[in-house]
């Protein structure tokens, strides 16, 4: 700079240094004024041509400081070229200088991050898995942020010849005990994480649990998953076991449920008629019941062989859960008012014994030394009998040593509900 200066003519006068200085802080400023102005609007005109307003938002994140970085160059230029300074003051001016750069840099990669995420908000829409990201934005914005920041901080600390490696160090072993000591914490947050990013449930939405908790889904945080029983109480529920556990989504893919009713009814039974009587329940149903989706349609068929009963099955479509609870007690009341009107019997298990001769109850209550088997005794063996097809039979007593009596035989005496003499 003074070769050049003295290649002028102008000597090496005391005030010329300054203004050198000055000239080149000035030029720097208006430079910086006009990329603020005229090039920043040229760009963004240029930009808003485009489909999306991404580019326009970078550049508006960008915009303050790279003018604050052209200012910062300027004024290094007008210190460093008009003045020969030492080494020692260079050193110091190129790493504030550097220093500075930095500062600026991460503070436009933090901002155009930021711009990032708010135009990701804004883009979505209002489905529910949109509502889960939303909830999740804020959060990554943070993280995205200060690991920005962590970064840049390094960088500055290495660039002012500071050791950052005892301090890499040293984070990365309190880290991990940070790591160790909120273990369960961490374990919810990634847990929430991924609750809210499947989508798999929303407030609102009525499931069921592994265990058997069920109810509506009140909230979805980052910690845990909140439901509201039938009981009218709030479970909250861990998300890390919330993510293990098999989940039944009443809600998904659709909120309708089927009706799923089976029953059985007499082997004397007629099916056809049976059949009938059925689907006409089960249509009365779908054109009374508010809940019941009529264009579903109403199924029907026998299913097996029971012991008991000939089973048969039916079903037909809720618009929802709570729906299906009153459509199943409709069909139930419905299904048995209408086969008690038309003598359809619907059987329960029953137990019948019969003894051979010689080894009925007044026989084997005259072994156990009893005596008379009159009235009382027919009395007796009536009342074991059972009151009727409807009753359940009492089973006969006995002493310990007639308990292993083989059952079968003729118990043709004790229908009858004659005397009988107990064989010595």
């Amino acid at each position: 700079m003074d070769s050049l200066i003295a290649r002028l003519g102008l000597g090496d006068p005391g005030w010329l240094d300054p203004a050198v200085a000055g000239t080149l802080f000035l030029l720097t400023a208006v430079l910086a004024a006009v990329f603020h102005k005229l090039v920043f609007s040229l760009i963004l005109r240029i930009t808003s041509r485009t489909p999306t307003d991404l580019d326009n938002r970078m550049v508006r994140a960008t915009r303050l400081p790279m003018t604050a970085g052209i200012i910062v160059v300027g004024i290094y230029l007008s210190i460093t070229l008009p003045l020969d300074l030492d080494a020692g003051p260079q050193s110091a001016l190129d790493n504030a200088a550097g220093v500075v750069g930095l500062l600026l840099g991460i503070m436009a990669a933090a901002s155009a991050v930021s711009q990032v995420f708010g135009w990701y908000s804004d883009s979505l829409d209002g489905s529910p898995s949109s509502r889960m990201s939303l909830r999740m934005l804020p959060l990554l914005r943070r993280i995205t942020t200060a690991v920005i920041y962590a970064i840049g901080g390094l960088l500055i600390l290495d660039l002012l010849t500071i050791n950052i490696n005892p301090l890499v160090a040293s984070l990365g072993i309190g880290g991990l005990a940070v790591a160790l000591a909120i273990q369960p914490t961490l374990a919810n947050l990634f847990a929430g994480t991924y609750v809210m990013t499947e989508g798999i449930i929303k407030p609102g939405d009525y499931i069921q649990l592994e265990g058997g908790t069920e109810g509506y889904v009140v909230e979805v945080s980052w910690r845990s998953t909140r439901l509201r029983t039938w009981g009218n109480n709030l479970v909250v529920v861990p998300n890390a076991k919330f993510a293990e556990t098999i989940i039944t989504n009443y809600n998904e893919p659709l909120p309708a449920v089927n009706v799923w009713l089976t029953c059985g009814v007499s082997y004397d039974s007629d099916l056809e008629q049976v059949e009938r009587v059925s689907r006409e329940v089960m249509v009365h149903t779908l054109e009374n019941a508010p809940d019941a989706v009529e264009e579903y349609g109403a199924w029907f068929a026998f299913d097996k062989f029971d012991d008991s009963n000939v089973n048969f099955w039916l079903f037909i479509q809720a618009k929802d859960r709570w729906g299906s609870y009153v459509l199943q007690s409709d069909l139930i009341k419905g299904l048995h008012r209408r086969f008690k009107k038309e003598g359809i019997v619907i059987n329960y298990p029953m137990r019948t014994l019969q003894f051979p001769d010689g080894w009925g109850p007044d026989a084997l209550a005259g072994v156990n030394g009893v005596r008379g088997t009159g009235r009382r005794g027919r009395k007796q063996g009536s009342r074991r009998r059972g009151a009727g097809r409807m009753g359940t039979p009492v089973r006969p007593r006995s002493s310990r040593a007639t308990q292993d009596v083989v059952v079968g035989g003729d118990a043709e005496n004790l229908d009858r509900g004659e005397e009988e003499t107990p064989r010595s």
